[in-house]
């Protein structure tokens, strides 16, 4: 459904976007993921043919973005960071604008402004003027627009930033329930949000796609195994020596909520014997240990130790 092949972006002598490569099969949803600046909005917009690559094509449902990009625009419903609103507009008006713009056919302007107010459920709100609505509702609107013409393709720029809680969940069960019968690309930094909401996902780094996969193929690519170790009294002073162990990745300790007395270890290291070694090592400075168990990583451990320096420079 969407092929994004060796796509690379420079502006002047900088390089913003550097052989982009992933597919979207149809009806999945994919979490575009990055730190701020890596690259996201760009790549976006060049799917969307808001802009043009310096090299590489796109193809969206059978069409090629650059050669194609009237034909690719009309399969595409896309949400901006900033939604597209005109605020002195209701909510209705709005989206009768929106629909005439996309060319939705006259007869069926009315039926499926109807059709996005109830299914981003803000029928109560149609006739509200667009400055009076709360950012949650405001980011309804915007998925609301983005889907007005029954894209095949629907593609959404954070559309959680700035949320509270409920509107988060709100917003994503809204996504979950177009995405049934349509392709998603969803970009966020928002690891949660990608971790319950998306099918696959795509990391990208400074302009470069790190990882592409579902979290499991993702943890496959991932070389540091975690470790959680308890322990019976305060390792702090002991913590400057370990991080000085070749192959441990990431060292961190915080008390045991329900024993303040116990402390908890995490650590990531390289091999496995490393953790053997750590826990020797308290042993013989005098540390009892209580446990030491092995926990599977987090779409947040895969995320960062795929965006680090150390991993980016291999």
């Amino acid at each position: 459904m969407i092929a994004v092949e060796h796509v690379s972006k420079t502006y002047g002598n900088k390089c913003v976007l550097e052989d982009v490569c992933f597919t979207v099969p149809k009806g999945a949803i994919l979490g575009f993921l990055g730190p701020n600046g890596a690259g996201k909005t760009t790549t976006m917009r060049i799917i969307t043919g808001y802009i043009a690559a310096t090299s590489g094509t796109v193809v969206v449902d059978g069409e090629e973005v650059h050669a194609n990009p009237m034909a690719v625009k009309a399969k595409i419903g896309y949400l901006p960071e900033t939604p597209p609103l005109y605020p002195d507009m209701t909510v209705r008006e709005y989206l009768g604008f929106v629909s005439r713009i996309k060319n939705v056919p006259a007869g069926e302007r009315s039926q499926r402004i109807e059709g996005v107010l109830k299914a981003c459920q803000i029928e109560d709100r149609a006739d509200t003027v667009i400055r009076k609505l709360s950012k949650g509702y405001r980011q309804r609107v915007g998925i609301a627009q983005a889907i007005i013409h029954d894209p095949p393709v629907v593609i959404l720029d954070e559309p959680t930033v700035g949320l509270d809680p409920r509107q988060i969940a709100e917003v994503r069960s809204l996504i979950k329930s177009f995405a049934e019968r349509k392709t998603v690309i969803l970009s966020t930094h928002i690891l949660p949000e990608v971790s319950i909401t998306c099918d696959s996902v795509a990391i990208i780094h400074k302009g470069k796609i790190v990882a592409v996969g579902t979290s499991d193929e993702l943890l496959a690519q991932v070389q540091s195994q975690l470790y959680c170790v308890e322990v019976d009294s305060n390792p702090s002073a002991l913590i400057p020596h370990l991080q000085q162990i070749p192959g441990i990745q990431k060292l961190e300790f915080k008390p045991v909520s329900a024993s303040p007395s116990r402390f908890l270890i995490e650590v990531a290291v390289a091999r496995e014997e490393l953790a053997r070694d750590i826990v020797s090592f308290l042993v013989h400075r005098g540390i009892g240990i209580y446990e030491m168990r092995k926990v599977k990583a987090s779409l947040e451990d895969i995320f960062l130790q795929l965006t680090t320096e150390e991993h980016n420079s291999n």
